[in-house]
């Protein structure tokens, strides 16, 4: 493992005004999202919609760092011939691959879920290597409920995260460790606050012990943040202190980044929340976005799997990153969505 190149690659997904699209849907997930705007969910439509975004000159090369594939896609060409990974590099822009292989239940744990994928990893990440991945994406699913999550749910999930990172390291490659705790219950933030400590706490600690490199990996948490269907919605402030608070009190410094997943926000209230943590300032690491959704709503609708609508799903997916470009730098403000309204 070469930790210089590793570090290289990892601050260079950071890099100031700009952030990760995550472009990893599984076909299922894509297939809901092209449901939504009546396109058919085929290979050739999935590699069209995805070709329209890393074509998006001014948004990949201003605002995007990096963009995690799906296994189809990595191995995808352009309708010229040309792979999609060149045209991400051609961009100026570092191709990533999403490797889990998804949840399961976990034994004796009723409803909770544990990531799987890590058998055959070590093959799998020599071949994405070759093909251009530097970076690569697991994420591990923690819900909040009454008596969840469980001690055993947020040990096992961790342990795979690390067992994940240290393989993706020694295969020269950054690995992007994402325990995300789901927005999607009753719960408020106090209590998102507080199982998101503990499943970060487990998460270095297994890192720790099987000796990943901090420097040479990003962190993709999800916000403090009420859950969906919380009677109390904590504010825009709130959600960026406490998150900052948290982050402070878990992330050591030697982590060269942070990039928030969305989980579930609007396009404007991940923005939002992300330009007030930065507006807070003097952190000891970046922090930016690695939105899939909240970067990809917009541009999805306007191109409507027409050829003639290519343009303008360019726009819209420019104008989402050059937003969240702007919040990454704690410079974004409401005013600038209505202007380019």
């Amino acid at each position: 493992m070469n930790l210089a190149d590793l570090n290289k690659v990892a601050v260079a997904m950071v890099a100031p005004g700009k952030g990760i699209l995550a472009a990893d849907e599984s076909s299922g997930t894509i297939k809901k999202r092209f449901d939504a705007i009546k396109v058919e969910s085929t290979a050739d439509s999935r590699r069209d919609y995805r070709e329209m975004l890393f074509r998006a000159q001014e948004a990949m090369s201003k605002y995007i760092s990096g963009v995690i594939l799906y296994d189809e896609t990595i191995w995808q060409d352009a309708k010229d011939g040309t792979p999609l990974v060149k045209l991400i590099e051609q961009a100026g822009s570092i191709p990533g691959i999403k490797v889990d292989e998804g949840t399961q239940a976990l034994p004796n744990c009723p409803g909770e879920l544990v990531t799987v994928g890590l058998d055959k990893l070590a093959e799998r990440l020599k071949k994405y290597y070759e093909r251009g991945a530097r970076f690569a994406k697991w994420r591990a699913v923690i819900d909040i409920g009454q008596k969840i999550p469980s001690m055993t749910a947020i040990r096992v999930n961790a342990h795979a995260l690390a067992r994940y990172a240290a393989l993706c390291q020694a295969a020269q490659i950054v690995p992007i460790v994402e325990p995300e705790v789901l927005m999607d219950g009753d719960h408020d933030i106090d209590r998102c606050y507080e199982v998101t400590s503990r499943v970060l706490n487990k998460t270095f600690q297994e890192l720790r012990v099987q000796r990943v490199a901090l420097e040479g990996m990003i962190l993709k948490p999800n916000m403090a943040i009420s859950g969906k269907k919380s009677a109390r919605q904590a504010s825009v402030q709130e959600v960026a202190e406490k998150t900052i608070r948290l982050l402070k009190s878990c992330v050591p410094a030697a982590v060269p980044g942070i990039a928030f997943l969305s989980g579930g926000q609007s396009d404007e209230e991940a923005t939002a929340h992300l330009n007030a943590m930065n507006a807070i300032g003097n952190l000891p690491w970046r922090l930016t976005f690695s939105y899939g959704r909240a970067l990809q709503a917009a541009p999805q609708k306007a191109w409507s799997g027409k050829a003639e609508n290519v343009a303008a799903g360019q726009r819209a997916f420019s104008h989402r990153a050059h937003m969240n470009g702007l919040a990454s730098a704690g410079k974004w403000t409401a005013d600038l969505e209505k202007k380019a309204a």
